[in-house]
């Protein structure tokens, strides 16, 4: 294994070295770990479709705070022979038998935390949509076999694999919560403590679950001993999954989201992702305005940003949701007509309230992202969650992986077009992305980060277009966000002059540390003319970047 790690000898983060060059492929992932089995499936022949499914198997087995096969995700690939792409959902759906009243107190005036019910334990599992979305891209795009593929994640379970501080900080905040659901205290809790920085964490469960799915493929997870776990261990902990909601599961094939930016293709992620539609808007708005003329993070740079990031998450709260049960305008939000009259509407001396517009008559924190690209001009962007950092905190009896708590990603207002029912899919701002000039390929990006994906991905597009920077400068540069709830974050590697100017143009402002995964984690590759390849992970976790 590679002898990068991300902490020194006093468990503090290691900012440098996770960038890398190839010629065959690059692979920028969470873990270094996942990384260096993604680059080893490259050089035993594989394309980046093989390589994207070996680290998603194995990011699940080392960073499962963050990610695995009890959750979900998306997957934006290109084949490099015909330039074509596609978007395969296998995000979590709500379980048939599910509704928002299974989140109300069960006695008027109760002080029980109605948000409790859909973060942690058995209601706020949605059903697992990880193997079969991956399995899918496999056998459809790949060329090597599950078992070819996945083995490298099972020896890493068993083998083990080093605790980070960022890990380690992770199991302490959910300990109690891994101690009341299933089996996680077995497997993250030491003597009834988390997992000390430094050691090797161990899931030999995790592995023969893992051995079980390169053997058995799909329905060894959907059907049998596994499916029969999960369903129980959900039914123990109040939740309403079903043998049926298992078995079900389809991996919808969606055409991508398009858009342009200053002459270059951005194809990103369709609904049920509001991610590429909205990282489309804002690029639209932006350009409108001669970003390249800013200084980098000047006050001028930063509340443009914060006004047009404002303007289009209102869009989002007020139009977004699953097409398969509410309307919603995606051309309207994507046109440049729309985006011209909100660039109109933005005053570049004062902050305002955010409003959302009307795009109709324009119509015609806790998850990870890794990028692949190879030589033969394959990409792969791999956007995948549990959602809030170890899940449900629900761990099925002998199985070693966390569920989903995706059922939180419904809004508990019941006249929102994201509000609970059965079968949907909830909200997501997951945005993997491929930018592309005249056709070639340029870069592959995506973060996680919740509701802040949307403009972390945003903020790198525009370092590396508007400011000319490397992959690298574009993914460590400090970031901002700001949204419908109308405070500016920012990380405080940012001069506090330019923050006062923002304060002083009606800016509220609220200060995280200077490298903040509050603020996304970006792991991206970006190909040269020359086709030398480059890939970069976010310093503000784990991540690290491998080529060949």
């Amino acid at each position: 294994m590679t002898a990068f790690r991300s902490f020194d000898e006093q468990g503090n983060m290691i900012r440098s070295g996770r960038a890398c060059t190839g010629r065959q492929g690059v692979v920028s992932a969470g873990r270094a770990e996942a990384a260096e089995i993604g680059r080893d499936i490259l050089a035993r022949g594989g394309n980046a479709i093989d390589a994207a499914v070996a680290v998603a198997f194995a990011m699940g087995v080392c960073e499962p705070n963050a990610n695995g096969i009890g959750g979900g995700g998306f997957m934006l690939l290109r084949d490099g022979k015909s330039g074509r792409c596609v978007f395969l959902d296998f995000r979590e759906k709500a379980p048939a038998a599910a509704s928002s009243e299974m989140y109300v107190p069960k006695a008027p005036g109760s002080n029980e935390d109605i948000q409790m019910g859909n973060i942690y334990g058995g209601k706020s599992v949605a059903v697992p949509g990880d193997v079969a979305g991956l399995l899918y891209a496999l056998e459809h795009y790949g060329t090597m076999t599950p078992a070819e593929v996945i083995s490298p994640a099972a020896k890493l379970a068993r083998e083990g694999f080093v605790v980070t501080p960022l890990l380690h900080a992770d199991i302490s905040e959910h300990a109690e919560h891994l101690k009341a659901y299933g089996d996680g205290w077995k497997i993250y809790l030491q003597e009834d403590r988390p997992w000390p920085v430094g050691s090797m964490l161990c899931n030999p469960d995790l592995a023969d679950t893992l051995d079980r799915i390169a053997a058995g493929g799909r329905d060894a997870f959907y059907k049998g001993e596994i499916a029969d776990r999960i369903v129980a261990q959900v039914e123990k902990d109040g939740g309403v999954l079903t043998h049926a909601d298992l078995e079900s599961f389809t991996v919808r094939v969606h055409e991508p989201v398009r858009g342009t930016y200053r002459g270059y293709e951005l194809i990103s992620s369709p609904p049920p992702s509001s991610g590429g539609t909205h990282v489309v808007q804002i690029l639209n708005v932006l350009e409108h305005f001669d970003l390249s003329a800013m200084k980098v993070n000047s006050p001028e740079h930063l509340h443009l940003l914060s006004e047009v990031f404002k303007a289009c998450y209102a869009d989002r709260t007020a139009h977004m949701g699953d097409p398969n049960f509410v309307r919603v305008p995606l051309e309207g939000l994507r046109s440049k007509d729309y985006a011209r009259r909100l660039a109109e509407g933005i005053d570049l001396q004062r902050a305002q309230k955010p409003t959302a517009g009307d795009p109709w008559p324009y119509e015609s924190s806790s998850t990870t992202h890794f990028s692949i690209a190879d030589a033969q001009g394959n990409l792969v962007a791999v956007t995948r969650t549990i959602n809030h950092f170890f899940g449900s905190c629900v761990v099925p009896e002998g199985t070693g992986f966390l569920l989903n708590d995706q059922m939180s990603d419904f809004s508990l207002d019941p006249t929102s077009k994201n509000a609970v029912a059965g079968g949907k899919v909830p909200l997501s701002s997951m945005s993997p992305t491929f930018i592309l000039k005249d056709g070639r390929p340029v870069a592959v990006l995506g973060s996680p980060g919740g509701t802040r994906i949307i403009s972390s991905v945003v903020q790198v597009i525009s370092n590396l277009i508007d400011f000319g920077m490397t992959l690298e400068e574009a993914i460590a540069a400090p970031r901002i966000g700001d949204d419908q709830k109308d405070l500016l974050i920012y990380e405080s590697r940012i001069a506090p002059g330019t923050i006062a100017a923002l304060q002083a143009m009606g800016h509220p402002v609220q200060a995280y540390d200077g490298w903040n995964r509050i603020m996304g984690s970006v792991n991206g590759c970006l190909i040269a003319e020359d086709g030398l390849l480059f890939g970069a992970a976010d310093p503000r976790r784990d991540g690290f970047a491998l080529g060949r």
